[in-house]
């Protein structure tokens, strides 16, 4: 029996990858039925998953990017919004947010995400006991507001309101949410004003600024775009940096062998990203009958792609649920493949680079203090609380002394 991917209490219980590790040898690719729900095809091998992803002519992203989206909202920003439009509009989207990564804005960027990773480790270490999925909110959207524009001073109402918009909950407060997301569309629309009159190197300047066949992007395209890349690079990197630091707490000789040796920090963040696969599934609707897998695939059909049993997919990744630094290659499907590879992907690499680098220089490794408790969701394989307890690094502390 296929059990209910979608039920999000799977995740909850963090039981998911023995049953995808089942469902790879015995149902690679399998039609799972809910009892009150439209039913809808798994992907779950690596293979697969990324034939799929290649293929957006067969498998839109036009309908959907996510099980039990709102199909109300999700029509209303197909062909504006990029997650949930199809080439070649898609692409015409893309290019004007792609042509906001200046030489100069990608230094800034750079610049302020060390500086902020700085001030926020300084500030877990200071306090000592601390919720480390709190700790790890605060650079993602510190780096996504710099990104679009926000000033500084606006930061905390940025990440106040988004960590409300973008809960990913069953048992979120509909209220809550709609509120949040209001307060961010009005704080949009009064900074396209601001910059509709002086641009500067962001992505909110590139997009008032910019046309798709000669035609200025609407005040809708541009809200839904910024709230694209807002979810998209807040929940990947937050929760990669969550997870990642349990898989170092649960694999300390890992952590040991960065610090001697800071060289395999790039490996390390690609296991990372291969490890935790934060977005677990993305949808994709059928435009025609097609096989896959040996199972043939109706016309108009929901299909899931799982990014993260793909990650975990024995016959690309030997011993594929063993955290190891220097595994090599890792060719991960975190970020996706296609026409929809994440955007801001290196940003988010350089992102997760950064803070770990930044950690491993100044703390000891963390200690649990309780109970982890993770997200229940079956779209964001994350953590909502894991406490832990920061101490400084012996050289760390001592090279503090000195100066």
């Amino acid at each position: 029996m296929i059990p209910d991917l979608s039920d999000p209490n799977l995740y909850h219980a963090g039981d998911q990858y023995e049953i995808w590790a089942q469902l790879r040898e015995q149902a690679p690719v399998c039609r799972v039925e809910r009892p009150s729900e439209r039913p809808f095809w798994a992907v779950l091998t690596y293979e697969h998953v990324n034939a799929c992803l290649a293929d957006a002519a067969t498998f839109s992203s036009a309908r959907g990017m996510r099980l039990d989206a709102d199909p109300v909202a999700t029509k209303a920003a197909t062909g504006k919004m990029m997650v949930v439009t199809d080439p070649p509009q898609h692409g015409r989207i893309r290019r004007i947010v792609s042509s906001a990564f200046t030489p100069r804005m990608v230094r800034r960027l750079e610049d302020n995400m060390r500086l902020t990773a700085i001030d926020v480790i300084e500030n877990a270490l200071a306090a000592g006991d601390v919720n480390f999925a709190d700790v790890a909110a605060r650079l993602p959207v510190s780096v996504i507001c710099d990104m679009l524009g926000v000033p500084r001073e606006d930061w905390d109402f940025m990440l106040q309101r988004t960590k409300v918009a973008f809960s990913d909950t069953p048992d979120a407060d509909k209220g809550q949410i709609a509120a949040a997301h209001t307060d961010i569309f009005l704080y949009y629309h009064e900074l396209m004003r601001e910059r509709r009159e002086r641009p500067q190197d962001d992505i909110i300047s590139a997009l008032v600024h910019g046309t798709i066949d000669g035609r200025a992007l609407t005040d809708e395209e541009i809200i839904l775009n910024c709230n694209n890349l807002v979810s998209g690079g807040n929940e990947t990197t937050r929760h990669s940096t969550i997870q990642g630091l349990l898989a170092f707490i649960e694999n300390p000789d890992q952590w040991h062998r960065l610090r001697d040796d800071l060289e395999l920090l790039p490996s390390a963040m690609r296991e990372i990203l291969r490890y935790t696969t934060p977005a677990m599934h993305v949808l994709r609707t059928t435009t025609r009958e097609v096989e896959v897998g040996g199972q043939l695939i109706g016309a108009d059909e929901m299909v899931t792609l799982w990014l993260a049993s793909a990650n975990r997919d024995e016959k690309v990744f030997a011993d594929p649920d063993r955290f190891d630094i220097e595994r090599n290659p890792t060719r991960h499907l975190t970020y996706a493949y296609g026409a929809h590879f994440c955007i801001g992907a290196a940003l988010a690499s350089t992102e997760l680079n950064i803070f770990f680098e930044e950690l491993l220089r100044r703390a000891e490794l963390a200690e649990l203090t309780g109970e982890v408790k993770r997200v229940r969701s079956n779209l964001i394989g994350g953590i909502e609380r894991m406490p832990v307890r920061l101490t400084r690094h012996a050289e760390a502390h001592a090279q503090g002394a000195r100066e």
